[in-house]
């Protein structure tokens, strides 16, 4: 275990050391300030009476405050999942093909290290760096429109803690990738193509109709039914995120789907990890 910890200790250097996971740090901080400084609200016995942005009149009519802020968690929920994992797929895209670079990945593995304590070692950083991301985020979201209505909801911060753990199945993809060409281009662009096919996964049954009955048909059923619900799972977090009924049908279900997913891709890249020679 101590293994596992040493790499993705590793991997928290490598990003602290980089520019861009810093420029995105301190553009999510002038995002909630400039939020902060900006958004004047006011609040009588729990009903939103004004709020101002930038000086200008938002909307004039009294609403309750839970009610009033639902579509503003909501849009900001969607932008933390799908904005998280696409800034996850650019910025941690090239984490294991530098890990297992030549020269490198010699000097790992000469080490008293397993094989496994690699792979789980940057699975664990990279992900330690996503939560650590989106709760900064959200966190500050909740703060600031906690501080300023008096309405406290911890929807976002589970909102953004869903978007991780689909941030995890599409980097088991890419940690996978990485394992079988050594290439940060080709990991990210699978991330990539993972992402959109777990959204069209998680239409699968409106979309299905549209495509001709027969060989086609089930043949798209089949590949999105071992696909992770990715739109699915974002539409649960914007649900909560808002404090508003599920429109999904079970939750359990969708997160068991994408564990067992990335659970599998994860166990590919592990078995073939193990048998390569360096």
């Amino acid at each position: 275990m101590r293994g596992v910890l040493g790499i993705a200790a590793y991997v928290l250097r490598e990003a602290a050391s980089r520019k861009f996971i810093l420029a995105f740090l301190l553009g999510v901080t002038g995002v909630l300030v400039t939020l902060s400084l900006s958004l004047k609200i006011e609040v009588v016995d729990g009903a939103l009476a004004a709020s101002r942005l930038f000086g200008e009149v938002m909307r004039t009519d009294i609403r309750a405050v839970d009610v009033a802020l639902k579509p503003v968690f909501m849009a900001a929920s969607a932008i933390v999942f799908y904005g998280g994992i696409l800034f996850g797929i650019v910025s941690c895209s090239d984490f294991a093909p530098s890990l297992l670079s030549p020269g490198r990945i010699e000097h790992l593995l000469a080490l008293p290290l397993r094989r496994w304590h690699i792979l789980a070692g940057t699975f664990l950083g990279v992900m330690t760096l996503a939560v650590m991301g989106a709760l900064y985020g959200s966190v500050g979201l909740v703060l600031i429109f906690g501080v300023k209505t008096g309405y406290w909801t911890a929807g976002p911060v589970i909102a953004a803690l869903l978007a991780c753990v689909s941030f995890a199945a599409v980097y088991a993809v890419m940690l996978t990738t990485a394992t079988l060409i050594r290439s940060a281009a080709l990991c990210a662009a699978l991330g990539g193509v993972t992402l959109v096919a777990g959204i069209i996964a998680g239409f699968r049954t409106k979309i299905a109709p549209f495509i001709e009955e027969g060989l086609s048909r089930d043949l798209f059923k089949s590949v999105t039914l071992i696909l992770p619900r990715l739109s699915s799972l974002a539409q649960a977090s914007m649900d909560l995120a808002a404090s508003t009924p599920l429109g999904v049908q079970s939750l359990t279900m969708l997160l068991v789907g994408v564990f067992v997913f990335g659970l599998a891709v994860l166990s590919v890249g592990f078995w073939w990890f193990e048998g390569r020679d360096y």
